[in-house]
């Protein structure tokens, strides 16, 4: 997980940030719920014809069937991705900007306080981000 140590000048500075990243956040959700219902529909024909090959040859659907996978080091390689191995990445990968989206929307709301401060003249705001996300805003006269 990678932190990072940012100043800004003002509040609103960090307001316009967690708006930025909050709207390229759902673009980028949106995008992948897009790819998300073309691949669903790819992996539900995919499991159709799957059915039918498997029936009509009378062999059983064994869950057992290797799946082309290599593990190389900490990274898992899928050799010719199915829909369905294709449908679970991009699932994951909208959890993962479902949770960003929430996390960066609680943050720009916790921030609201720290308007009410007015002016900001003479102050520095110095954020602590972990993966794009603040976790620590200090509050530094200079």
């Amino acid at each position: 997980m990678v932190a990072v140590i940012k100043k800004y000048n003002s509040v609103e500075e960090i307001a316009e940030s967690l708006d930025e990243k909050i709207s390229q956040t759902k673009s980028n959700l949106g995008e992948l719920l897009r790819k998300l219902d073309e691949i669903r529909k790819l992996a539900e024909t995919s499991q159709k014809i799957r059915e039918i090959v498997m029936k009509s040859s009378g062999k059983k659907n064994e869950a057992n069937e290797s799946l082309g996978e290599i593990d190389v080091g900490n990274i898992k390689i899928v050799l010719d991705a199915n829909p369905s191995q294709q449908m679970t990445v991009i699932e994951n990968a909208v959890k993962s900007h479902q949770e960003s989206l929430l996390v960066l929307q609680q943050a720009r709301q916790g921030l609201r306080s720290l308007e009410q401060l007015g002016s900001t003249e003479g102050l520095e705001f110095i954020v602590l981000e972990k993966q794009l996300i603040p976790e620590l805003v200090m509050l530094k006269t200079s």
